[in-house]
């Protein structure tokens, strides 16, 4: 399986900058932001692992599809910061969408697809198709 990048807000991110550069902005209130989760990968005669580290992300802002062979894993994180001083409150936000996608090798078992998510981490199993055994052909 080869990790395909996706990057949505590349070009937002770019004009956000540009904008910034001529109004004379410093930084912007809310910062929007793709990032692209790290990603473990391991196979062995049962199937294949993928664990991937979403820190800050909720369950509920995860999707996992498969079609067409392409198993996509995206979602978004919305993390906020708040700072409060004797004479000053800041409070910085933090958005940002990720989407991993994998092709599946030929002998995955795309039905039967498990996915758990603990600690920051989605854990997805994905077995093996059972092998075929070779069939013997009568002659008539």
């Amino acid at each position: 399986m080869w990790p395909t990048v996706f990057d949505p807000f590349k070009e937002l991110q770019d004009i956000e900058r540009r904008l910034g550069a001529v109004l004379g902005a410093n930084k912007p209130v809310q910062k929007v932001e793709a990032f692209t989760p790290a990603v473990n990968e391991k196979a062995d005669e049962n199937g294949y692992y993928v664990e991937v580290d979403l820190p800050g992300v909720k369950k509920e802002d995860i999707n996992i599809s498969v079609n067409e062979g392409i198993l996509s894993i995206s979602g978004e994180r919305k993390l906020e910061k708040k700072e409060e001083k004797e004479n000053y409150t800041r409070i910085e936000s933090f958005f940002g969408r990720f989407e991993r996608s994998f092709k599946l090798p030929s002998d995955a078992d795309a039905e039967k697809i498990e996915a758990k998510f603990e600690d920051g981490v989605l854990k997805v199993f994905i077995p093996r198709k059972p092998k075929a055994e070779g069939k013997k052909i009568e002659i008539k």
